[in-house]
C-alpha cells in the first residue's frame, strides 16, 4: 500500500534509519539524536511520531516482523517447490541474512531479544508476538509437508516447528561468539534430521 501523507514517510523514514542502527548497536546503545540525524528529522519531531522511546520501539519491531512475515510467506508459498524445499530455502536465507555483515539485514528478535526482554514488557511482548507468528507458519508448512510426503517428523508440527526456530536462534547467537558459519552449517544438519531429510 502506497503512503501517501508526510507524516507517515516521516514516521517510516525514521524506523528505516533506525534499523542499521539498532542492528549495529543494540536497542539501547543507539540514542534518538543518532537516529533523527541519520534520517535527516529535526530533533523536536521525533515525539510528534513516537510517544516515548519504547514505543518507538514497539513500532520498530512491529515493522520489522510485518515485513518479515511477508517475505516468510512468499519463501514458504513459493511455487513449484514441494514445502520440504520451502523450509529449507527459508533456514537457507537465514544463514545468509545472519551470517552478513549488513546490519540493515540482520533479524532482531536474535539482536534484541536478550537485550529488551527483561527491560521492556511491550517490547517483549511484540517479540513474543512476532516469534509467536514465525512458528505457527513454519509449524504449518511442516503439517503441509508432511501431508505430502515431502518430509517426516516425530513430533507434531508445533512442537517440530518451535524446536527447530530455537535450534536457529542459538545457531545465531553462537555464530555472532565464534565469528564462522560452523553454528549454521550444524543447524542446517540438524534441521535435515528433524525433517527426515537425511544428507543434502
Amino acid at each position: 500500500m502506497a503512503r501517501v501523507t508526510a507524516h507517515t514517510d516521516t514516521r517510516q523514514g525514521i524506523l528505516d534509519t533506525a534499523y542499521g542502527l539498532v542492528g549495529a548497536k543494540g536497542f539501547s546503545g543507539v540514542g534518538l539524536n543518532e537516529i533523527l540525524t541519520s534520517a535527516g528529522v529535526p530533533k523536536g519531531s521525533f515525539y510528534h511520531y513516537f510517544g516515548s522511546k519504547e514505543a518507538f520501539g514497539e513500532a520498530l519491531l512491529a515493522d520489522y516482523f510485518e515485513t518479515y512475515l511477508a517475505d516468510l510467506d512468499k519463501t514458504l508459498a513459493e511455487p513449484g517447490l514441494r514445502h520440504a524445499e520451502r523450509l529449507m530455502n527459508y533456514w537457507r536465507k537465514w544463514q545468509a541474512t545472519q551470517g552478513s555483515i549488513d546490519y540493515q539485514r540482520k533479524c532482531l528478535a536474535v539482536k534484541l531479544a536478550a537485550e529488551v526482554s527483561d527491560l521492556s514488557e511491550p517490547m517483549r511482548l511484540a517479540l513474543k508476538g512476532g516469534t509467536t507468528a514465525i512458528i505457527e507458519r513454519l509449524s504449518r508448512s511442516i503439517a503441509a509437508g508432511v501431508a505430502e510426503d515431502s518430509l517426516t517428523i516425530k513430533s507434531e508440527p508445533h512442537t517440530t516447528a518451535e524446536d527447530l526456530y530455537h535450534v536457529w536462534l542459538g545457531a545465531s547467537l553462537m555464530a555472532k561468539i565464534v565469528r564462522t558459519d560452523a553454528p549454521f552449517e550444524a543447524a542446517i544438519g540438524t534441521t535435515r534430521r528433524i525433517l527426515g531429510l537425511g544428507s543434502p
